[in-house]
């Protein structure tokens, strides 16, 4: 009876931290006026690690980054790279240092977010699928 009883509140236990564990459905998203229907995960690697500087049409790449504390930046890089906010800001202290290139650009805010996304074609982020907007055009769609 008591190992029934303890299976019983272990996944009580389980069933009510789950759903604080669980993962967004992250999308790469652009404007309308970018003109480019998709990126591979490769392309959108290569993007926000510096590498490409251009979109396959030629357009300047701008990708956006969430701010340090943002979980969802952390969820990001993990699916992107499986590396942690600490690796990559590593990563781009390296790369700043020697002059190579810079990072993406900061931003606060899905509001913020939305304001640069709108504002010229070429600006890349990623966003929870559940605060897209319609306006906006999903570049890449991580594996659920």
């Amino acid at each position: 009876m008591k190992l029934n009883s303890l299976a019983y509140w272990f996944i009580a236990f389980l069933s009510v931290i789950a759903p604080c564990h669980a993962r967004a459905d992250l999308v790469v998203v652009t404007g309308p006026k970018t003109g480019v229907p998709t990126l591979s995960k490769e392309e959108v690697i290569n993007i926000y690690l510096g590498r490409y500087r251009r979109l396959p049409n030629g357009l300047p790449a701008e990708p956006l980054d969430m701010g340090e504390a943002s979980e969802t930046k952390k969820e990001f890089y993990w699916k992107l790279v499986e590396k942690t906010p600490a690796e990559i800001n590593a990563y781009w202290a390296r790369l700043v240092f020697s002059g190579q290139t810079r990072p993406p650009a900061t931003v606060n805010s899905s509001d913020e977010v939305a304001a640069r996304l709108m504002s010229r074609p070429g600006v890349l982020a990623y966003v929870e699928r559940e605060k897209l907007d319609k306006r906006f055009v999903i570049l890449y769609e991580f594996d659920r």
